[in-house]
């Protein structure tokens, strides 16, 4: 008898926590999404069946489980917002939504969440979108494995693919974000992880992140977006083994950091990029084995930047490795390998036996006069460069690499 009660007391809570079943088609019952979310309770699963489903202002206001089955598309005419979320513990996964409202006085979103927390949105197709995914005020959320596209053709009339405010807890992860204003945007985010997302093609940037702390990005592609990678503000940052590529333009850079604090960037891979890491007003940062390859400059040192550390990084046919524009320095450049040192090894050690000063007198005169960078070949640069290299003047005397490495680092 005891053994029955258990069995009975099972079924109940598998019941209750989750709850029944409510199909949308067609031919069903239940033909509209908004109608399934009327009927339905908290732990309730809504199925959503092949079709074209041309609704928008969905409030979600319970904790259901919206599940598209043979892929499902939610046309939204171009009317507002699409999805409104509310209600904690929920998911959304397998479908495609499309054409979303645009303004230029409201955030219309494919997906607008507030004030939720423990919820999973993933395996969606969003496309034609102002705002991708937006999240407000929430916590403790995963969106992953969604893919968003947009047409935007400037900053005033589009929005981003996945754009964090005032959250802690996320993880966004495994995304493709294109033709949208920011990739991915955080604003006052915290204790939240982004990995294996692929950023590109975006007018702005790949990911652009402010006032948002002890955070973690790694494993993501960032390639041919209009500025690359923003960081501003921030503290308690770690980004490693991502790749900031392709991203080209007058005022562009692969990853700007400004205002930043106690970070680790390391592992990460900048390839062809007017600027590899554009620096400004930030202390305290490792830059540790990544790698600048075939860059305008590798890295920019604009100002009011202390005690940073640069070791086992590799510089490979950049333009030009460092640009610094202060004649102090209290940063260190130890064990970096630079494919332009010309010294030698005697000891047979991997270490240079003479230092490396990485930045040339010609960095700093097209930093105060950009046009002269057509000179960047000639004899005239190479005469110039060499008599900063015997006697500094415009550089620190301490900028310095005491033990440049003969190889590098890694392959």
């Amino acid at each position: 008898m005891t053994r029955f009660k258990l069995i009975v007391l099972s079924l109940i809570c598998c019941v209750s926590v989750y709850g029944k079943q409510i199909e949308v088609c067609s031919s069903c019952d239940v033909k509209t999404i908004k109608q399934a979310v009327d009927l339905s309770s908290d732990g309730d699963v809504i199925l959503v069946k092949g079709g074209i489903y041309k609704e928008h202002n969905i409030v979600i206001n319970k904790s259901v489980h919206i599940k598209g089955v043979d892929r499902p598309v939610i046309d939204g005419e171009n009317k507002e917002t699409i999805f409104r979320i509310t209600a904690d513990n929920f998911s959304i996964s397998g479908l495609e939504i499309i054409n979303v409202g645009r303004s230029y006085t409201k955030d219309f979103a494919a997906i607008l969440v507030s004030k939720s927390n423990d919820f999973v949105i993933e395996n969606n197709i969003l496309r034609k979108v102002f705002f991708g995914i937006l999240i407000e005020k929430s916590k403790k959320g995963t969106i992953s494995n969604n893919k968003v596209s947009s047409d935007a053709t400037s900053q005033a009339n589009s929005g981003n693919g996945i754009h964090l405010w005032h959250c802690s807890n996320m993880i966004v992860s495994n995304n493709k974000l294109t033709g949208v204003r920011d990739g991915i945007y955080f604003e006052f985010v915290k204790k939240s992880k982004v990995f294996d997302n692929e950023s590109y093609d975006n007018l702005r940037y790949g990911l652009h992140f402010m006032f948002s702390n002890e955070n973690s990005y790694y494993n993501n592609i960032f390639k041919n977006n209009g500025a690359g990678v923003a960081v501003m503000f921030s503290k308690h940052i770690n980004m490693h083994h991502n790749k900031f590529e392709h991203n080209w333009g007058s005022a562009s850079y692969g990853l700007l950091l400004k205002e930043i604090y106690d970070a680790e960037i390391e592992n990460n891979v900048f390839e062809q990029n007017t600027i590899g890491i554009s620096v400004d007003g930030s202390t305290r940062i490792n830059y540790h084995k990544n790698t600048f390859v075939r860059n305008g400059w590798a890295v920019k040192i604009i100002g009011a930047c202390y005690e940073n550390v640069f070791s086992e990084n590799n510089f490979l046919s950049n333009a030009l490795d460092l640009s610094y524009n202060s004649k102090i320095n209290t940063n260190k450049f130890e064990g970096n390998y630079w494919s332009e040192y010309t010294g030698y090894d005697l000891d047979k050690d991997g270490i240079g036996d003479i230092p490396y000063r990485p930045v040339k007198l010609f960095s700093y005169i097209v930093h105060n006069t950009p046009e002269t960078i057509i000179l960047l070949r000639s004899m005239f640069v190479d005469i110039i460069n060499f008599s900063e290299k015997v006697s500094p003047v415009f550089t620190p005397d301490n900028l310095i690499d005491s033990n440049p490495l003969m190889k590098r680092t890694y392959d």
